[in-house]
């Protein structure tokens, strides 16, 4: 039975009403047809099984049969990822990557020596792409929820909107601070904020700022990864640490 995540908004427990994308992806890609069975997830931890009820020019409406007991996939604490806007595409796997490692929220701002920008015209456009693209990595890794994807304008906002039990500042130039003995020495947290660099990382006045305001500067020895490879990485980690992964 295939699987697909809706908006909450759109389902409830007698019937789902798809438009848009995932109408265009069902009904003119998938070529599904009145009468075949689906799983839909509402992207909250609700899942419901139903059957495609009717479709025409626009939408597709699918008859709620049973709703599943709402589960929960994230066992560990709620890890953001905020992430300096890389290069070209690069931020597509990372989104693509973090949301199947289990990130709650990803937040792409523009740093310093970010080489790639977004005018404010095309922000808009920019994060529903990027909320969908999230969307379908949890959909193809069976996440029960999706994670939220916003863009920051800077380093300074970030700095605002980080609040977190922990907060960690993945920082190439850090020497004392490892990353084994930092987590060692951290009780279990609720949730977690990760800044990560674009190329190049970040430079020293943004690296103040961010263990002013509480992110603790810390290195991974002596691997230096790309910034695609930085979140995966980190994700990996504290998710074996502290969350459901292994």
């Amino acid at each position: 039975m295939r699987r697909f995540i809706v908006d909450k908004r759109d389902i409830d427990d007698a019937e789902a009403v798809i438009t848009g994308y995932l109408y265009r992806h069902m009904a003119k890609v998938l070529r599904l047809k009145q009468g075949t069975a689906v799983m839909l997830a509402d992207g909250e931890g609700g899942e419901y099984e139903g059957v495609i009820e009717s479709i025409d020019a626009t939408s597709l409406r699918v008859r709620v049969v049973r709703r599943e007991a709402v589960m929960v996939d994230d066992g560990g604490p709620r890890i953001t990822i905020y992430q300096g806007l890389p290069k070209g595409d690069k931020l597509e796997y990372i989104l693509q990557k973090c949301t199947e490692l289990g990130a709650a929220g990803i937040v792409p701002f523009a740093a310093s020596r970010s080489i790639a920008r977004i005018s404010p015209q095309r922000s808009a456009g920019r994060v529903d792409r990027w909320q969908k693209i999230a969307a379908e990595a949890a959909r193809q890794s069976r996440r029960t929820t999706v994670p939220r994807v916003s863009l920051a304008d800077d380093l300074s906002q970030v700095l605002q909107l980080a609040q977190h039990s922990v907060k960690l500042l993945l920082w190439e130039e850090e020497k004392a601070n490892l990353l084994r003995e930092t987590l060692s020495g951290l009780p279990a947290p609720d949730d977690i904020g990760v800044l990560i660099g674009p190329e190049g990382g970040f430079s020293p006045e943004e690296a103040a700022a961010a263990s002013s305001a509480g992110f603790i500067p810390i290195s991974m020895g002596r691997r230096i990864v790309r910034t695609e490879t930085a979140s995966l990485v980190i994700l990996s980690i504290l998710q074996y640490h502290w969350g459901d992964l292994g």
